[in-house]
C-alpha cells in the first residue's frame, strides 16, 4: 500500500478479532468507523479465502466511504450504518491484482493492492466489474425477544476479557423490563447488578452494563463473564429483574 499509495496515511484500527470471527469482525467494524475519518477501509476476516466468496469494493450511501474485502458479511453492517450500499465491484479479476495471486493469501494480493488503488484516486468502475449491491452478503445476526417478563437475549461476540456483548439496547431493557440503573438483575439464574461502570461492583461480581457503543453487555468486574456465565456465540441470555 505504501509503494502503490505514498500520500495516503494507513490507519490500523485493529489486529485483535479472533481467528475466523467474522461475526465479531462485522460488528467491530460497524463501532470504529464512526470515529475514523471518511476514506477506504479494507478489512479482511476471510476463512473461506481461495473459496466460493467473492472479493469486493463497496461505496456507502453516506460519508464518502469505501470498504474492502470478502463478501462473506464482514462488511455488511459498517455499510447499513452509513446509509446502505450504493455501488459494488466484483474484484475477482481486477486488472489491480497483485500477480501470480496466491491462493491463501488475499488480504496482500487483491484487497490491499485495490484498496491502494482506491485511494490514490481510482474509482470502483476502473478495479472491478459492477456488481448488484443488493447480491451482497449480509450478516445474519439474532434479535432479542420477551418470554413473558423476561427479556432473551443472545450472546453476540466477546472481547478479550471475556465480556459479552449483546443483541440488546438500553431502551428495550429499560422500557421492557422496567430495570432501572442500581438494581439487582438475574442472568441465566446468576444474581447481578444494572450498573453503569466496572468498579461499581465487588470483584468477582456480575454486571449488566451499557459500553462504549450504548449497546449492552455483561461483564464481570476483574473476571470473565464468558466463562461465569459458560456462554457460547448465539447462546441464549435470560435476563429479569431480581
Amino acid at each position: 500500500m505504501a509503494r502503490i499509495a505514498p500520500e495516503a496515511r494507513v490507519i490500523d484500527l485493529t489486529h485483535g478479532i479472533p481467528s475466523f470471527d467474522v461475526r465479531l469482525g462485522a460488528i467491530t467494524l460497524q463501532r470504529a468507523l464512526p470515529y475514523a475519518p471518511p476514506g477506504v477501509h479494507l478489512a479482511v476476516v476471510d476463512p473461506e479465502v481461495g473459496g466460493r466468496r467473492r472479493p469486493i469494493a463497496i461505496r456507502v450511501a453516506e460519508d464518502d466511504r469505501v470498504l474492502v474485502g470478502p463478501d462473506n458479511g464482514l462488511l455488511w453492517l459498517a455499510a447499513q450504518r452509513f446509509g446502505g450500499i450504493v455501488q459494488a465491484a466484483d474484484l475477482t479479476s481486477s486488472p489491480y491484482r497483485l500477480e501470480p495471486v496466491s491462493a491463501t493469501f488475499h488480504g496482500r494480493d487483491i484487497f490491499a493492492p485495490i484498496a491502494a488503488r482506491l485511494a490514490a484516486g481510482l474509482d470502483l468502475d476502473d478495479v472491478g466489474a459492477p456488481l448488484d449491491p443488493e447480491i451482497v452478503a449480509p450478516m445474519p445476526m439474532p434479535m432479542a425477544e420477551f418470554d413473558g417478563d423476561d427479556l432473551i437475549a443472545h450472546a453476540l461476540a466477546f472481547d478479550r476479557f471475556g465480556n459479552v456483548l449483546l443483541d440488546l439496547e438500553h431502551e428495550e431493557l429499560t422500557a421492557g423490563v422496567g430495570l432501572r440503573l442500581g438494581e439487582a438483575v438475574e442472568i441465566n439464574g446468576v444474581r447481578g447488578v444494572y450498573a453503569t461502570t466496572f468498579a461499581d461492583v465487588a470483584p468477582g461480581a456480575v454486571l449488566l452494563y451499557e459500553d462504549a457503543n450504548r449497546a449492552m453487555a455483561i461483564a464481570v468486574n476483574r473476571a470473565s463473564a464468558r466463562e461465569a456465565l459458560e456462554l457460547v456465540p448465539d447462546a441464549r441470555v435470560r435476563i429479569r429483574r431480581a
